[in-house]
């Protein structure tokens, strides 16, 4: 997947459920079974899913880092931020021709 957040998160439910199912098919307590599959799926994901974990700790880190002037560099904000002003510049001309109007 391409989406580290998605591709963890998708792995440590299934650990979770894979569990929590087989303690349910062995009759535990629903409750019981759920904080053993809990503990155990925290625990094989800590041992198994270390790619995973470390490809979503750069995704943060990358999208957290800031440039050499102390900016972040974020192309969704920089679009919406010209989205944004294509909008004021456009209502403001808009405006304008409203208070200028030919006659």
């Amino acid at each position: 997947m391409k989406n580290p957040w998605i591709s963890y998160t998708l792995l440590r439910l299934l650990l979770f459920f894979g569990v929590f199912l087989a303690l349910a098919l062995l009759d535990f307590n629903p409750f019981f079974a759920a904080i053993i599959a809990a503990a155990v799926s925290f625990a094989l994901s800590l041992v198994f899913l270390d790619r995973q974990r470390k490809a979503m700790s750069e995704s943060v880190a990358n999208k957290l880092a800031r440039n050499t002037s102390g900016s972040y560099d974020d192309a969704e904000s920089d679009l919406e931020n010209q989205i944004l002003d294509s909008n004021t510049e456009a209502n403001q001309s808009d405006t304008e021709s409203d208070q200028n109007p030919k006659s």
